[in-house]
């Protein structure tokens, strides 16, 4: 079982994170006998966050008779003191705990720093001081934010954006948290659920000793898969570089990554779910992407009014109005059978 150190926090942790996002979809029976199975085969890191639903809860549920063995992170996307507080107290108690092992900063629109006149960082050493987190981190989908926040001295760790699909930014981005003794936490080590050769995707991050990814998990059948990994740790073979190359060539750059950061849209378009409609379909053909209810989601997208909004929020300057365009036009085509899927 592979471990690593998260930076100057010193917490020495199992290589395989467990990220919480996906069990707000399953139901807490199913959630809470997904992370007890994780914390018995050794996995001791569980990120969530305020933003997602009821996976704060699931997590206090499932980890409170073995507290003091695990290391817990969670996030406030709140942009003001009093809800930073508000936030706090609320994860807390969801989580059952007095205090969490990692707090950070949730994407928001700019880096916290002392005497930036927000009071957000003021307010996170004073939770520090008052022994409600031990270590403080941020996360972002922003290079510029990222580095910004790296280059400040006042984080501990940084989650970002990484998988084998990334560019050279994101690997200036780990090599510069190794050198300044930053944890790095990789979000999206899956692509954004695009990527579905998984002992790739963990081969590719055994390359790095500084890096912690956390996979998303949702149903049991992943949980295993990655576990599976610990004992049996995949070697990069010849085989998954061509895989891995096969996919940058598929997917690109210009993809979306499910973040959501873009909605709510003004006219109701499902747009993360919608904008990579086209590769769902080519990558995941056996999925129920041609039922009723997806056709109404995807003719919901004939409503774009291009407003833009979508695109100053989208944290990869995606042309999302094109892209929803290009999704509709190749979903028709599947659909009517001009396109045909393999």
């Amino acid at each position: 079982m592979d471990k690593i150190r998260l930076g100057k926090t010193d917490l020495i942790v199992n290589k395989n994170g467990f990220g919480a996002l996906p069990i707000q979809r399953a139901d807490k029976e199913d959630s809470e006998k997904i992370i007890k199975k994780a914390y018995e085969n050794g996995i001791n890191f569980y990120d969530t966050a305020r933003f997602y639903t009821d996976s704060e809860e699931k997590l206090g549920n499932a980890l409170k008779d073995v507290r003091e063995n695990v290391f817990i992170a969670s996030k406030t996307g709140m942009e003001t003191v009093e809800e930073f507080w508000k936030d706090l107290e609320t994860t807390l108690k969801e989580l059952q705990t007095d205090y969490l092992d990692l707090y950070q900063f949730h994407n928001i629109s700019f880096c916290p720093k002392p005497d930036d006149g927000s009071g957000l960082y003021e307010a996170m050493m004073e939770a520090k001081e008052e022994g409600k987190i031990n270590h403080i981190g941020i996360t972002s989908h922003k290079y510029t934010i990222a580095s910004e926040a790296i280059e400040s001295g006042c984080y501990e760790t940084l989650q970002y954006p990484f998988s084998y699909l990334t560019g050279e930014k994101e690997l200036e981005l780990v090599k510069r948290c190794e050198e300044l003794d930053i944890g790095f936490i990789a979000m999206k080590a899956m692509g954004g659920g695009l990527i579905k050769n998984s002992k790739a995707a963990y081969s590719f991050m055994m390359n790095f000793d500084n890096v912690l990814p956390i996979w998303g998990i949702q149903k049991e059948s992943e949980l295993d898969e990655f576990l599976s990994y610990q004992e049996n740790t995949p070697e990069m073979t010849d085989e998954l570089k061509q895989a891995i190359e096969l996919d940058k060539k598929e997917l690109g750059n210009d993809f979306c990554r499910g973040c959501g950061y873009c909605m709510p849209c003004p006219e109701e378009i499902e747009i993360n779910t919608c904008v990579r409609m086209s590769l769902w379909i080519r990558r995941f053909p056996t999925e129920p992407c041609l039922t009723e209810e997806y056709q109404k989601k995807m003719e919901k997208t004939q409503e774009c009014t291009e407003c833009m909004q979508c695109i100053d929020k989208c944290p990869y300057e995606l042309n999302i109005p094109e892209l929803l365009k290009e999704n509709y036009k190749d979903y028709m085509n599947v659909l009517t059978g001009k396109t045909k899927i393999v």
